[in-house]
């Protein structure tokens, strides 16, 4: 099929997907950047796990090898010419959770702030749905353009609202399993977990809602980069 406009067969009746449906044709993670993003945030805990695992629960040695990989994602970042802001706030981060763990004597309360920081992301994105302007529509909306045009559809405002919905099961998943391991004092599996929820969780989160958000999408409307404002 032609991809010229001249070229394009009579739309569809109201109601009726086309075969060519833009909303099937978008891709949330190729918006979102990809598995990049989610990978570059994989690499600190990565390297607070191999760091405690190999200092035999060393709590500075951790912290070392997580700086240590964060500045190695760094370097690539300017080398590369991208932005580096979430590498540089995963840094201070790191710097910020070691201090509370030498302040307070405990291993465990270094994952206090990804605690927290879970949390208050869950907290966040709730409101941000209660109030009807959902995260996720704030978020595709800067990247491709349409800016906040898509609160003004009904149709994408529901889909985005409820797409968000998964990003907020993600962080109350983490809090739940962080929550336990803290309360247990299990410093070494919270450093596992911190793992295993961070780049898994993030790709099954973008797909999952991906997938909700485009199914969402009424039948015959034109596309998350075509927003339905109505007139008057």
């Amino acid at each position: 099929m032609s991809d010229l406009p001249g070229d394009a067969a009579d739309p569809p009746p109201i109601g009726e997907r086309a075969d060519a449906d833009p909303t099937r044709e978008e891709s949330l993670a190729r918006l979102l950047g990809g598995g990049r993003a989610a990978v570059e945030g994989s690499v600190p805990p990565v390297g607070f796990l191999v760091g405690w695992l190999a200092s035999d629960g060393d709590l500075t040695a951790s912290v070392v090898w997580s700086l240590a990989a964060s500045a190695v994602v760094l370097v690539l970042s300017v080398v590369q010419r991208r932005t580096a802001r979430a590498v540089l706030i995963g840094m201070l981060a790191t710097a910020v959770a070691a201090m509370i763990a030498q302040q307070t004597g405990e291993a465990r309360n270094f994952f206090l702030v990804q605690l927290l920081s879970n949390a208050a992301s869950a907290l966040a994105w709730i409101v941000s749905i209660a109030v009807r302007w959902p995260f996720l529509g704030l978020i595709v909306g800067g990247l491709i353009g349409t800016r906040t045009r898509w609160r003004r559809d009904p149709g994408l405002l529901r889909a985005y609202s409820r797409a968000s919905w998964v990003w907020v099961a993600q962080y109350v998943v983490r809090v739940a399993v962080f929550t336990v391991l803290w309360w247990l004092d299990e410093a070494t599996w919270l450093a596992i977990m911190r793992v295993a929820l961070t780049y898994p969780l993030i790709i099954a989160c973008v797909a999952i809602s991906g997938w909700v958000l485009f199914a969402s999408i009424p039948r015959g409307h034109p596309g998350i980069r075509a927003p339905q404002v109505p007139l008057g």
